[in-house]
């Protein structure tokens, strides 16, 4: 049998070394840790992750538990004080930089977006984390509430955070917005939380397209028509100059489409400025914004984002950042391992197998299929080939009669009478042969 590590050593080994050295010697400090390395407080802060740990506590407990297998993980035993000072005092751009490493890394493996387009994707938005203002006096937000925003730049080839970033939860999102950084061609996707007209002007500018919906208010005039397919729930497709106060700032000719949803029958009006795609693939493109709400429910909900195990805001920030890093871990397991599984049912069988010793494709295969004639619903077959009389004698060489006699009452078989070959036998639930 060939030799298996553990499953989280196995999760690790996709996290090159070389390359994390060459981060950590970027984001040095000055001093090298004696004990409780960089790569140490990674392992715990992935394993608290991958396990559901509630408390920092909890998260040493529990591999304090596995010391046997630290060994191969290349990490000792570190005790809380030391876990929660490396958590406040460590930068944390270094796990923003190793973020940002992982997500170059499942690029190549993310499979492409369901558009038929070959522009690169994108969905912008922002999600609140609530905090405790008596904990996390940095993190004011309203008066008795804290909180902090975070920023999420989805690709949709494979539906990775390409972008992250953390701001307070009074800061507008378009600031954050503006100052992204995207291919050229790449289609935008926001909602109108990032109304900005000077914005749009900003991102044509730098060949840039963007899709988002037109405010009820805005301004505009009407140059020119375009023919619409009724039948798929177009209403219009128009090209607008906006008219309104703050129109000096966006130049530029936009697109305006009216659409009904057939499901709801609600009316969306969207903005844009490509003019080569057909009104439904924008109405279309729209919709699968989505996908970033589905992303901000899976991390909170299988996640540790909203429960933090230090107060600081560097401690929040490194845990926030190692919870994404596990998320791009997720994906790039089940992109090479090619599993068919959802990423909460992934995380799921991680949670109760990750010291397991198996290959990753032995913990996902589904399980052998039960044979039919062990699923009838009124018997229990017994799936074996019974021996004739002589047959049966010769195996027992007639040195235990009792255990004849018992065979032989079993099956009901007389002194001169014979049991052919290969016999079934069935015994029903009520106990009857």
């Amino acid at each position: 049998m060939a030799h298996c590590n553990t499953i989280f050593h196995q999760m690790l080994k996709l996290i090159p070394r070389h390359h994390f050295a060459k981060l950590e010697g970027e984001h040095s400090t000055g001093r090298k840790a004696r004990s409780f390395t960089r790569w140490s407080q990674l392992v715990h802060l992935l394993s608290m992750q991958l396990t559901a740990r509630v408390s920092l506590r909890d998260g040493v407990s529990s591999l304090k538990a596995r010391i046997k297998s630290l060994y191969h993980l290349g990490v000792k035993p570190v005790a809380r004080s030391t876990f929660a000072d490396a958590n406040h005092q460590r930068p944390a751009s270094f796990f923003e930089a190793l973020f940002g490493l992982m997500y170059r890394r499942c690029q190549p493996l993310a499979p492409k977006h369901k558009f038929k387009f070959k522009n690169k994707l994108f969905s912008l938005d922002a999600t609140v984390v609530s905090l405790c203002l008596a904990l996390f006096p940095w993190a004011s937000f309203r008066r008795t509430k804290g909180g902090i925003k975070l920023h999420i730049l989805l690709d949709h080839d494979g539906y990775l955070p390409a972008f992250v970033a953390v701001s307070p939860a009074r800061e507008p999102e378009i600031k954050k917005a503006r100052s992204l950084s995207r291919p050229k061609g790449s289609i935008v996707v926001e909602d109108l939380g990032y109304t900005d007209y000077a914005w749009y002007a900003q991102l044509t500018a730098q060949k840039i397209f963007f899709v988002t919906r037109q405010k009820r208010n805005a301004r505009y005039e009407v140059l020119e028509h375009h023919k619409v397919n009724k039948s798929q729930g177009l209403l219009s497709d128009q090209t607008i100059q906006l008219t309104g106060a703050k129109s000096q700032e966006c130049l530029i000719l936009l697109r305006r489409i009216a659409y009904r949803d057939a499901a709801t029958g609600k009316r969306y009006v969207f903005l844009t400025n490509h003019f080569k795609l057909v009104a439904k693939t924008i109405a279309d493109i729209y919709k699968e914004r989505w996908q970033i709400e589905i992303f901000f429910r899976f991390i909170k909900q299988n996640l540790k984002i909203k429960a933090f195990i230090g107060n600081s805001e560097n401690a929040v920030l490194t845990q926030i950042y190692a919870a994404l890093i596990v998320y791009l871990l997720l994906c790039y397991l089940k992109f090479l391992c090619n599993l068919s599984i959802t990423l909460q049912n992934c995380i799921r069988i991680l949670q109760l197998n990750l010291f397991r010793t198996c290959t990753v494709q032995e913990l996902f295969e589904p399980p052998e299929m039960i044979a039919d004639n062990m699923c009838h619903p009124k018997q229990l077959t017994l799936a074996l080939a019974y021996p004739d009389r002589n047959d049966c004698k010769s195996l027992v060489n007639y040195q235990n009669d009792y255990f004849y006699m018992v065979i032989s009452a079993i099956l009901g078989w007389s002194s001169m009478e014979t049991k052919p070959f290969n016999t079934p036998f069935t015994i029903n639930r009520t106990g009857r042969t």
